[in-house]
């Protein structure tokens, strides 16, 4: 035995189609948001860089909030931190999204410990009875 009882393990159950499709979702939506924020960050200083770190915490917490899993967090941060390192790559010609100076370091570190702080929130409340014991 590998040490996973009957009850758990990773692979339990197979995930549903629903659930996929909003892990794409957020996984497109972290790209789309990396991409916004790398542009909107140098553009307008300092007021680029506090919005696109906000719509970078937005959507790392509006995944947890929506999936209430860490998997919510990880899809739109793999994007985004996709889009961001591809856009600060540059190109052989010397032009890059991504001006000299603190401010894209401080969107990129920023947004990376975002997702961490997202990413390790305790699990979110789930709706139910405040008791075991039935309301008179």
């Amino acid at each position: 035995m590998s040490g996973q009882g009957q009850s758990g393990g990773m692979f339990a159950s197979r995930p549903r189609p629903g659930r996929i499709a909003t892990y794409l979702a957020l996984f497109v939506l972290g790209v789309l948001v990396g991409t916004a924020g790398s542009l909107v960050q140098g553009g307008w200083v300092p007021g680029g860089l506090l919005l696109a770190l906000l719509a970078t915490a937005g959507l790392f917490y509006g995944g947890l909030y929506l999936t209430g899993t860490q998997l919510g967090v990880g899809a739109p941060a793999a994007g985004w931190l996709l889009a961001a390192i591809f856009l600060s790559l540059g190109r052989p010609e010397g032009d890059a999204v991504f001006a000299a100076g603190i401010g894209p370091l401080v969107y990129l570190l920023g947004g990376m410990l975002v997702a961490v702080m997202c990413a390790t929130m305790s699990r979110l409340p789930q709706p139910g009875p405040k008791s075991g014991r039935l309301e008179k």
